[in-house]
């Protein structure tokens, strides 16, 4: 495409991305995306998607690993306040008319 004379390109400080701007018109009228060197190849893609599963499946395994033995955990929580319960001798609530 030929360049005119009023068109300037212009590169974005934040992301490098290419504008070409219209200074009679005062717009924008083409613009390249920036080079991303960490966009993945897809030709890689394949193995990207299985590393993936295999991560997914990971985290669920440990998750219903950890829901099995909650149970456990909170019977012998309980166990252990029943135990120190027992240990302390029941006394009559203080209320607030009896302190006067």
């Amino acid at each position: 495409m030929a360049k005119l004379t009023s068109e300037r390109e212009l590169t974005c400080p934040c992301c490098s991305a290419v504008l070409t701007v219209d200074l009679n018109l005062g717009r924008i009228v083409s613009h390249e995306p920036p080079p991303n060197p960490d966009r993945p190849e897809l030709d890689k893609a394949q193995q990207i998607l299985a590393d993936q599963a295999a991560r997914r499946e990971a985290i669920f395994e440990q998750s219903v690993q950890h829901e099995k033995t909650k149970g456990d955990a909170l019977s012998r929580r309980f166990e252990e306040a029943l135990k120190e319960a027992k240990k302390e001798p029941a006394s009559k609530p203080l209320r607030g008319f009896d302190l006067d």
